[in-house]
Parts: C-alpha cells; structure tokens; sequence
C-alpha cells in the first residue's frame, strides 16, 4: 500500500516575515502636563507619585529627563554603570535616566519625560525616543509651546 501525498507532505511554516500581527501594539496615549523647565522635574515626580497612587508597578515606569540629571540617576551612577543598569533590568522600582542614555532602557507601560533643560536638539531626540519606550502612555512634562515648537505639531 501507498501513502498518499498528504500523508508525506512536510509541515508548511507559518508565514515569513510580518504579515499581518495578530494585535498590532497600540500607540501609546500621551499627555502634556505644563511646566516651565525649572519646573519640569517637580511635575515629572507628581506624575509618578500619581501613578503609583493609582497602582501602577514602579517598575512599569521610566522617567526621562532632557537636562539636568534626575538626582536618583546621579546618585545611582555614583555606585558604577553595572549596578545603575543592574537596576534597570531588575525592573524592581522606577528608573530614572538621561535622554543621552535612554536609547539603552527597554520599554515600559509608561514613560514619563521631564523637559528640565537641554538643547532642542536634545529635546527633539528624546520625544520620539520616549515615545517609542512607551508601551501604553507617555507622558511629557515641560513648555508646551517649545514642545510643540521641537515636534512641529500640538501635542
């Protein structure tokens, strides 16, 4: 007796490449909470302490700043890159990082950006950079009107 071809056929693989995703990821809501950049990181830590208030993990939430480090930044560094990173990737409390190194930091449900300062160039290069951290919320604590100004659209 014969086996039919059906019987011998091999498994097809699942299609190649990016057809169609079952769930596209959503794009993260944003927020724009006012706030001169003296102000900026004063607005950035309320947002947090409302996160946290509400229940969200400390380790769904990433904090950016454009300017001066985050003080928690500074004082972690202090102890060496190994143990700041360390940190990171124990995803055990909110991280807090410089938008010159943020490109390192992985993604988490909320990204809080808090535009204290830098060039606009700085703060161009965070926004899409946070954004793109973001899994479900971003929120941007700063000048509207500069934010606006380095996006080239209202936010």
């Amino acid at each position: 007796m014969q086996r039919t071809t059906r019987d011998a056929a091999p498994a097809k693989p699942g299609p190649a490449g990016p057809a169609a995703p079952a769930a596209a990821p959503a794009t993260p809501q944003i927020q724009l909470i006012p706030a001169s950049a003296e102000g900026a990181l004063d607005a950035a830590e309320e947002a947090v302490d409302l996160l946290l208030d509400s229940g969200r993990a400390p380790g769904d939430v990433l904090v950016i700043t454009t300017g001066e480090s985050h003080p928690w930044a500074a004082h972690e560094l202090s102890f060496g890159e190994v143990a700041y990173w360390a940190q990171h990737d124990a995803r055990d409390d909110v991280f807090y990082a410089d938008a010159a190194v943020a490109g390192r930091a992985a993604t988490r449900a909320v990204v809080v950006v808090a535009v204290n300062g830098g060039t606009d160039a700085a703060v161009a290069a965070a926004l899409p950079l946070a954004l793109s951290r973001a899994g479900a919320l971003l929120i941007v604590c700063g000048d509207p009107q500069q934010i606006n100004a380095v996006l080239g659209v209202g936010v």
